[in-house]
């Protein structure tokens, strides 16, 4: 049974573990290494190039990720690019991505100010297409 492998700053939700294991047939997930995934967490927007910088997160998923696996990429926007691009070209599992249904909801104070509040629900995960 395929690995769900986890490139993401957030912590997976009971509702898309079941996902996960209902949709995509995982029977294990696998997060980053702490010191993998605070290099993926922490991107330094004055980098010029991330090709250096994404190199041990490469490593990782060429040493973990199989063919029938898929890869949960989801962070900076340049960083993701790059990663799932390198999946798809090296066929390195199938990645993808989880999918929101959001809600908001506006109060208004009694001094006239609005308070938002945003409420995200996972749907699905979506495999990342060219």
């Amino acid at each position: 049974m395929p690995t769900l492998y986890l490139l993401f700053s957030h912590q997976i939700t009971p509702e898309q573990r079941a996902d996960a294991e209902a949709s995509l047939g995982v029977s294990r997930l696998e997060a980053l290494p702490a010191d993998l995934q605070a290099l993926f967490s922490n991107v330094p927007p004055d980098l010029e190039s991330l090709h250096e910088y994404l190199q041990p997160l490469r490593q990782w998923l060429a040493e973990c990720v199989k063919t029938d696996d898929f890869v949960l990429i989801q962070g900076d926007f340049g960083l993701t690019f790059s990663l799932v691009h390198y999946c798809i070209a090296n066929c390195l599992g199938t990645p993808v991505y989880a999918t929101t249904q959001r809600q908001s909801v506006d109060a208004v104070q009694p001094d006239g100010s609005v308070i938002t509040q945003r409420v995200f629900r996972h749907c699905r995960f979506r495999r990342y297409e060219q």
